[in-house]
């Protein structure tokens, strides 16, 4: 069963169970979805893509909201996320992610903070499911100045 497929299936269920959250966010995936391919043909790693550009930006908005005191945005933010991450690969532990970053380096032959980059491409290749924010803080501890 595809993304997008899951997606319908949820959005009917929301619909069934009137969760009207769950079916609010349901439609904003599926309307990205959209936006880039309007027959929703689009391969499951494309989707992938699209959930974590959207997934950053409810933790941006929900930064934003923490800085305003706004509980019900808050509260609503944080559920949305909730229903996205059901979608995105799980993310490694921060001891997985530090043994990642280290074979990165390692792979890419990165002495300095001057191959910052090299680094990092080399993570996402490894495994994309990294949250960035830590790896670059670990990257940046274990590379020389």
């Amino acid at each position: 069963m595809t993304i997008i497929e899951k997606i319908n299936d949820g959005i009917k269920e929301a619909m069934r169970s009137r969760d009207q959250l769950r079916l609010d966010t349901l439609r904003m995936l599926k309307a990205k979805i959209l936006a880039v391919d309007a027959r929703c043909t689009l391969p499951d790693a494309d989707v992938l893509k699209l959930f974590k550009t959207y997934f950053g930006n409810l933790q941006e908005a929900l930064d934003h909201a923490k800085t305003a005191n706004r509980p019900e945005l808050i509260t609503q933010l944080t559920g949305e996320m909730a229903i996205v991450q059901e979608f995105l690969p799980k993310a490694p532990s921060l001891d997985e992610t530090k043994k990642i970053v280290e074979q990165a380096i390692v792979d890419s032959g990165a002495k300095t903070k001057k191959d910052f980059g090299l680094v990092m491409k080399s993570i996402m290749k490894i495994n994309s499911a990294v949250d960035g924010k830590v790896a670059k803080e670990l990257a940046n501890q274990l590379l020389a100045d």
